[in-house]
Parts: C-alpha cells; sequence; structure tokens
C-alpha cells in the first residue's frame, strides 16, 4: 500500500535513479555526485561500495533495499512501493543500483512505477561490470580477428532456468559476456563443449575493479575446477571467447595446450 503524502511545505518528489558502476567508488559519475548531494533518501542495492554514501547530506535517511536474495522484504515490487514512498514523503529519493541500472538491472521497473504516481524521474547511466571488469584486466570484447561483436547474457532467467539465448550464443565467435551465471558454470560450460568449443578461453572475474577482486583463466573444459579451486563466488561474470587470450595468464595455458598437440 502507497501512503498517502505528508502535507509538508516545499516537498517536491522526485527520483533519481543511479548507476553506481562495478565497485571501485571512484569510477563514480560526476553527475552521480551532484544528485547525491541534492538527495533526501538514497536507497542503495548490495553490490554498491556503501562509500558513495558519503556523498549524501549528513542525518538523511539511508536505506539499504538489499537485493542478493529473493527476501520477500526486497522484492522489486516492496522496492518500488519505497521508492515511491519515500519520494511522496520526503521529496528527491536517490535509488543507487550496482553497475548500470539499465544494464541486467531492473531500473526501467522503477521508473514505470514512479511516473504512474506522476512522480519526476532523472536516469544517471553508470559503469557496467560487464564491459567495465573485462577492460580492467585488459579483456577488449572486440578485437581484429578474434571477435567482431559481443553479447551480455542473463546466465539464469527469472525462474532460474538457464537463458535459451546461451544456447545461441555459444554457436557464435563472439564474445560472450554471462551475468548472474557463477552458480551454473558447469552447465554453462557444457553448452559451450556441446558447440565443440572445449578450448575456448574462459575468464571469471568476482567483484570486478574491488578490492576484493578475484579472476580465474582457463579454457570451457578446465574454467569449472578453476573456479572451484579458486572459491570463486558471486557476484561475478563470466567472459566467453578468444579475446580472454590476450590475458597474460592464458599464456601458460595456451603453451601447455600446445605441447600437447604436438605430442599427438
Amino acid at each position: 500500500m502507497i501512503l498517502n503524502k505528508v502535507e509538508k511545505a516545499n516537498i517536491e518528489p522526485k527520483i533519481t535513479l543511479v548507476g553506481a558502476g562495478p565497485g571501485d567508488p571512484d569510477l563514480f559519475s560526476l553527475k552521480g555526485v551532484k544528485a547525491l548531494k541534492t538527495a533526501d533518501v538514497v536507497l542503495y542495492d548490495a553490490n554498491v561500495n556503501e562509500a558513495l554514501l558519503c556523498y549524501a547530506p549528513e542525518g538523511i535517511p539511508k536505506v539499504y533495499v538489499g537485493k542478493r536474495t529473493d527476501d520477500e522484504d526486497f522484492s522489486q515490487e516492496a522496492v518500488n512501493r519505497l521508492i515511491v514512498d519515500y519520494a511522496l514523503n520526503y521529496g528527491h529519493v536517490v535509488r543507487l543500483k550496482s553497475g548500470d541500472p539499465f544494464f541486467f538491472a531492473k531500473g526501467y521497473e522503477e521508473i514505470d512505477a514512479a511516473e504512474s504516481y506522476s512522480i519526476p524521474t532523472e536516469i544517471i547511466p553508470g559503469i557496467s561490470s560487464a564491459t567495465g571488469a573485462p577492460s580492467l584486466q585488459k579483456i577488449p570484447m572486440i578485437y581484429k580477428d578474434l571477435s567482431e561483436s559481443f553479447w551480455a547474457v542473463t546466465g539464469t532467467n527469472s525462474k532460474g532456468e538457464i537463458s535459451e539465448d546461451l544456447y545461441i550464443a555459444a554457436k557464435t565467435k563472439a564474445t560472450i559476456v554471462v551475468l548472474n551465471g557463477i552458480e551454473k558454470v558447469k552447465e554453462i560450460a557444457a553448452i559451450f563443449q556441446g558447440e565443440n568449443k572445449g578450448l575456448l578461453p574462459v575468464a571469471v572475474i568476482q567483484n570486478g575493479s574491488s578490492k576484493d577482486e578475484k579472476i580465474a583463466i582457463g579454457i570451457v573444459d578446465t574454467i569449472a575446477e578453476v573456479v572451484e579451486d579458486k572459491r570463486i563466488q558471486a557476484p561475478a561474470l563470466l567472459v566467453f571467447g578468444d579475446v580472454v587470450s590476450l590475458h597474460p595468464q592464458f599464456q601458460p595455458i595456451r603453451d601447455f595446450y600446445e605441447i600437447i598437440a604436438e605430442e599427438y
């Protein structure tokens, strides 16, 4: 239930949806900083670096709304209601979402909910981990003859099942970035194996750009074992493609398989 608007002078409801970037607070945009400085309320997700909250005025509500689990308290519908409630009762709500709010995020649903109450909205993009994390590892998305395009695919759909688009993506020579797929890395690797791509280079990046960043480099046939050995966990993304071969850690892997090939 949406609360009635509190009768306070000078309340001007507004919602600004801000992309907080992949994790490093130094990658946050200047426009995002300006938005936070004018906030009356801040709502932020689990993967947002809390160091960004220092840009918001002291004493205003800073509300954690999770989104790492399916807890009902942090369901998308509940978050939509909170955003509208706070805007009507406090004024300017800055909604901080990790990465880019319209890239593998439900930013559209939140904006749509706000505009259904005629609340003015603004969107400030952020750096998506889908491109930002590989870039920081010097892995390009498109490079010469190695890749002419890249796909960003969700690993699992809303039902928790493997995305059907992955089966199509695995057939291409494109760089494939998989989000929300670390828990099903074995099943996803099997899709590429089914396309005879067992030797395709793979990178798995956890907490990209943050101080806790971890990376696993391997090939499709071994990546699940490497992930387990390095204890890679969510939040993490997977990068499938020949461009991963440019990463310095892949050279020993290339050398090993070239030796094996020569022996046979």
